[in-house]
């Protein structure tokens, strides 16, 4: 009788698990790059003003797609695309009974991201819209909306979890509790709109204390506000907490006079709607190029601002010119502008005296 042989058993090499998201902070900067929702509606896949990011459930592989650009321009962090994905939106759309699949399939894709590129994977809960001050009861409500969110992170395996884009920070300080009762780190941000104040009239280096209080590992700030508008308000921050910060402005010129980009006008501009301002379609006027985001990550990282990125209206190249300025060359840095190849305006050698002579003229040299 023939003897059989042994089968050799091969084990597979088991995907090595990132650095956390604590540990990247305390070596340097963290890049995080959101604006999901405003590069889905000029695409067209998700419709201005319900802001619901239904792209998760109707075309995946177009947010696995953009979830890839983002970590190849230099993002450090992959964010499951949940942000709106919760009770009181998908109620809005007729779409309540998609609740668990949109937040599941949202987790799944970005987790496949990923842990295909070594990013960290993050969770993602947002302003409730049902938050009332004046009564209890939608403070219940919308902890159980964190609650039920959180739980299908946990599911997924996140690496830590995003509260983001609070008006309220009593709203932000129930997030942040339902965060760290799971033990995972906690980015919690607030969102800050004309005033200096949030919309519970607190300072907001205050809200950060509160925030910081319960446990939250960074605090800061996210959307409404542009570059050079959220810069102040970075300085009191980090004057105020001792923990980690968090920076991510929207990528629009907002000014002293129009510090948010809901308060931006355009007066030059004839063709709106009657009676509308720029947002939310019409800002392109208004958008920061990539230099000028760059600089703002410089600057805010000598104030000590760790966790950082550009919220609505960013794309990968606001997200490479930040990755840039902070000294990182992530894979889209080989296609970086080289301008001394250009038929006009190059110094290259090669280049055709003539055309160069050309170039010289219409440059206004």
């Amino acid at each position: 009788m023939a003897k059989s042989k042994a089968k050799k058993i091969t084990s597979r090499p088991q995907p090595v698990k990132p650095v956390g998201l604590l540990k990247r902070l305390a070596d340097g900067p963290v890049i995080c790059a959101e604006g999901y929702l405003f590069e889905f509606e000029r695409r067209g896949y998700l419709q201005a003003g319900a802001f619901v990011p239904e792209v998760v459930l109707e075309h995946p592989e177009l947010v696995e797609m953009l979830h890839r650009d983002f970590v190849h321009a230099g993002s450090d962090v992959v964010e499951a695309f949940t942000y709106y994905a919760h009770r009181e939106k998908m109620k809005i759309i007729g779409r309540e009974k998609d609740l668990e699949r949109i937040n599941r399939q949202g987790l799944l894709i970005a987790k496949k991201v990923a842990r295909d590129t070594g990013a960290l994977f993050a969770g993602n809960i947002c302003n409730t819209g049902i938050y009332d001050p004046a009564d209890p009861s939608t403070h219940k409500a919308a902890r159980r909306m964190f609650d039920e969110q959180i739980a299908w992170a946990l599911d997924a395996g996140v690496d830590f979890i995003v509260a983001e884009t609070f008006g309220y920070a009593a709203e932000a300080k129930l997030a942040a509790e339902a965060i760290k009762k799971t033990s995972l780190p906690a980015v919690v941000t607030l969102a800050i709109h004309k005033t200096d104040h949030t919309r519970d009239d607190l300072p907001v280096g205050e809200a950060a204390k509160r925030l910081e209080g319960v446990g939250a590992d960074v605090v800061g700030f996210n959307c409404i506000r542009g570059p050079w508008t959220m810069l102040p308000l970075l300085e009191e921050l980090r004057k105020a907490v001792k923990c980690h910060i968090a920076a991510l402005p929207v990528p629009y010129r907002t000014t002293p006079a129009e510090p948010t980009f809901q308060s931006l006008t355009d007066p030059d501009c004839h063709s709106l709607p009657e009676g509308r301002r720029p947002f939310p379609t019409a800002l392109d006027p208004f958008v920061c190029n990539r230099y000028e985001i760059g600089d703002f990550a410089t600057q805010a990282y000598a104030l000590g601002v760790r966790y950082l990125g550009v919220c609505c209206g960013a794309g990968p190249h606001h997200i490479r010119g930040m990755a840039e300025a902070l000294g990182r060359k992530p894979p889209a840095s080989r296609y970086s502008p080289d301008m001394s190849k250009h038929i006009l305006f190059g110094s290259d050698k090669q280049l055709k005296p003539h055309n160069v002579a050309y170039g010289e003229k219409i440059y206004g040299r």
